[in-house]
């Protein structure tokens, strides 16, 4: 149960009580991301997300802000991604008030200080080297750009090392004071909590958030006719390779069926990517798939690392994977077997209040409505073998298919032969 009321300025807060826990997860949510970013500033949403962290004006020294939260025992992190931001606190409910003056102080009277711009520049920095430098890492960003082509959609979330070592001080008080909007933000809290004491507390900080008609959101568009391969040679001793396509966007009611195809091909030890590739032909230690959508696409992608010396075979076993989706429908009792694993899974991931409020705050944010756990488990219920089958054959074709490979070799010409279906 959710309860959802919208203020005057259009903050939307929603609540879920939950009465077998002392815990309250209190997240902000905002619907704004690296795909809101300028080429020049890529990065942006990134820093401004670490640099929030780094004092305000009543807390300058930043370790103020973390033990406010940690001396009752609580936790406070943040995340960015493509289309969204979100800051989040855990505490004992008694301490809801707290983690709502510290998100709001960290959010509305950040001090940016020269210094500590200076020296988390620095961090971010360091953490763009150390993706460079972790093959597996890396190779989902170049999978990213390979499927969209220079389009910010397929950025990496945390910009460049020149896009952020260029970002100064002014813009993230810019972008903070254009992007930050209140028809943008959701404010989820779930656990030991009222609804009217969220609604009232949100009230307090948020009400007088001010509005902006500032919107740099930039459509993306599938371009592709044909299979593209990206190599980046690497003395590695073993090759870190994606296979992708473009797919669907989350506000297209066939997600569940893309999700079901998701859950077949990678969820758990029993799924045919981990099956055949791993456990049968023995290609590889890690093998995995996963979809992202956006508002207006989608991308799956299979990442493998493999001895370089079976990259072919490894690239092969994939794509006949994706072939047998097209072929053959999903037998019966494999469909059913992966259907109860996603209600498993659902049922399961709602025992703490951070995931309810991550629940019911995420829905509101990306869809503006929630449904409930059993909502959704209905609609995976009535995904049919013959969705699968027909969705498997749109996206899976030899024309959009993208290959991405880090590894000991000198040319990718030989790989592009492999693209077929």
């Amino acid at each position: 149960m959710y309860q959802k009321t919208v203020l005057p300025n259009g903050v939307r807060v929603v609540t879920s009580r939950m009465d077998h826990v002392r815990s309250a997860s209190l997240i902000l949510y905002f619907r704004v991301g690296s795909r809101y970013e300028s080429d020049e500033q890529a990065g942006i949403s990134h820093f401004l997300e670490h640099m929030v962290f780094k004092g305000t004006e009543r807390r300058p020294d930043p370790i103020m802000l973390t033990q406010e939260i940690e001396g009752v025992g609580g936790i406070l992190n943040a995340a960015t991604s493509r289309e969204s931001t979100n800051y989040w606190v855990k505490v004992p409910s008694a301490h809801l008030a707290r983690a709502f003056d510290v998100l709001a102080d960290m959010l509305r009277h950040s001090t940016f200080d020269p210094e500590e711009l200076e020296k988390e520049r620095f961090v971010i920095i360091e953490e763009i080297r150390g993706i460079l430098d972790t093959p597996d890492d890396l190779i989902h960003d170049v999978i990213d750009e390979l499927v969209w082509d220079g389009q910010s959609v397929g950025r990496p979330v945390i910009g460049s090392v020149e896009t952020v070592s260029a970002i100064t001080r002014d813009d993230l008080f810019t972008y903070l004071r254009t992007q930050y909007r209140p028809d943008r933000l959701v404010i989820a809290a779930a656990g030991d909590i009222h609804h009217e004491q969220v609604v009232e507390l949100a009230e307090q900080y948020f009400g007088d958030l001010p509005a902006s008609d500032v919107n740099t959101f930039v459509q993306a568009e599938v371009r592709q006719q044909e299979p593209r391969v990206r190599l980046l040679t690497r003395p590695t001793e073993q090759a870190h390779l994606c296979v992708a396509v473009p797919a669907l966007p989350y506000t297209d009611d066939r997600r569940y069926v893309q999700d079901m195809i998701d859950a077949v091909l990678s969820s758990g030890m029993s799924s045919r990517l981990f099956q055949e590739i791993r456990e049968r032909l023995g290609l590889v230690y890690e093998v995995y798939g996963y979809f992202r959508e956006y508002a207006d696409v989608g991308q799956g992608v299979v990442y493998a690392g493999t001895d370089p010396a079976r990259v072919e075979q490894t690239i092969e076993a994939i794509l006949r994977e994706f072939d047998k989706l097209r072929r053959e429908p999903v037998p019966a009792d494999e469909l059913e077997r992966t259907k109860e694993l996603r209600r498993g899974r659902i049922v399961m991931g709602l025992e703490d209040s951070r995931a309810v409020a991550g629940w019911i705050g995420s829905q509101e944010a990306v869809f503006g409505e929630i449904l409930t756990p059993e909502e959704v488990m209905a609609r995976i219920d009535a995904v049919t073998a013959e969705q699968i089958q027909e969705l498997a054959t749109e996206l899976f074709r030899p024309d959009v298919l993208n290959l991405a490979i880090v590894g000991p070799y000198e040319a990718d010409s030989h790989f592009r032969s492999l693209l077929h279906l």
